[in-house]
């Protein structure tokens, strides 16, 4: 159903160079984020809780937590990199728990979603 959900929402958002595409997915453990340019098809940012930085920070937290340090990261990135404003694609993820919490984040840190 999250497939069905997804491409239902991708159907809709298509990041630009002006404003990216703020991708989520979050496995049984972790969670991804990345700020993708759909019309050149690259990377721009992205953060996960695998990364050097990210790993060492979120060691005994909540997935919750977890999150927000991703969201945060994320967003501190992007400002640097000069992107200020973002599409979010919740992955066909309820907009609830950890993906709120991501979003949050990044907000908080100046990134406008």
């Amino acid at each position: 159903m999250r497939q069905v959900r997804h491409r239902r929402v991708r159907n809709k958002i298509v990041g630009s160079e002006l404003r990216p595409r703020l991708g989520v997915f979050r496995s049984l453990n972790h969670i991804y984020a990345q700020i993708i340019d759909d019309n050149k098809g690259e990377t721009l940012v992205s953060a996960s809780t695998l990364e050097g930085e990210v790993k060492s920070k979120v060691e005994k937290m909540s997935k919750t937590q977890k999150a927000k340090v991703v969201g945060a990261s994320l967003a501190r990135e992007a400002l640097q990199k000069g992107i200020k404003q973002v599409v979010f694609d919740r992955g066909g993820y309820k907009y609830h728990g950890r993906v709120k919490a991501l979003a949050d984040a990044a907000r908080k840190e100046g990134l406008e979603l």
